[in-house]
Order: C-alpha cells, then structure tokens, then sequence
C-alpha cells in the first residue's frame, strides 16, 4: 500500500482516495494529487512573442504590426522598439510605455523578442 500525502489544508494523515481525488475526511477538503505537489510549477504561465520566444519581465520587444491606439487617432508602427517590459496576467500580456504615446498594454502575439 502506498502512502497518501496529508491534506494541504489541516496536515490530517486519515486521507483517502476516491477516483482520482483525494480526500480528507476531517476537513472534508478534496484535491488530485498532482495538484498539491506540482501547484508551484503550474500557476506560472509562459508568455512567449509571436516567433514563440519565451518573455520575461524586464526584456526589450519589438512591434510587428501597425497597432491602433483605442480612443484616439494614434499608431504604434511596426518596428517601433519596446524596452524594460512587465508581464501581466489578462487578455493583454504586456504592460510597457511607449515614448510618444504613454502607458499601454499589448498583446505578446504582436511583438518579437529584440
């Protein structure tokens, strides 16, 4: 017989399974068993530009496409340059200012990796 881990929520050792969840009957909390060993690993998302090069905070981006400023008449050109990026979670990956325009958000499938 294999050892269960305790729950994550109480540390209680009288786990159970149950298909494939696990289950502790005093706090009656349920969880997969991947989930409590790999949670770290998981809840890290991998924000990759338009070639699929990995992003990271900090990194310089490139434009690939003429992008129109909602709310106004602006364009952000293609080959405009992006530098010192923070990545964000959302429908936009990418938080930066652009010099000329202020403060944006961009998607990461219209950028390159500079």
């Amino acid at each position: 017989m294999t050892a269960l881990p305790p729950c994550p929520a109480c540390g209680s050792t009288f786990t159970y399974e149950d298909g494939h969840q696990l289950v502790c009957p005093e706090c009656a909390h349920e969880w997969t068993a991947g989930a409590a060993a790999g949670a770290t690993a998981s809840d890290e998302c991998v924000v990759k530009d338009a070639h699929g090069n990995v992003l990271a905070d900090g990194d310089s981006v490139t434009v690939i496409k003429d992008l129109k400023v909602k709310g106004s008449s602006l364009v952000v050109k293609v080959g405009t340059r992006v530098k010192n990026i923070r990545l964000v979670d959302g429908d936009h990956d990418i938080d930066c200012r652009i010099d000329g325009i202020g403060a944006m958000k961009l998607k990461s499938e219209f950028v390159k990796k500079a």
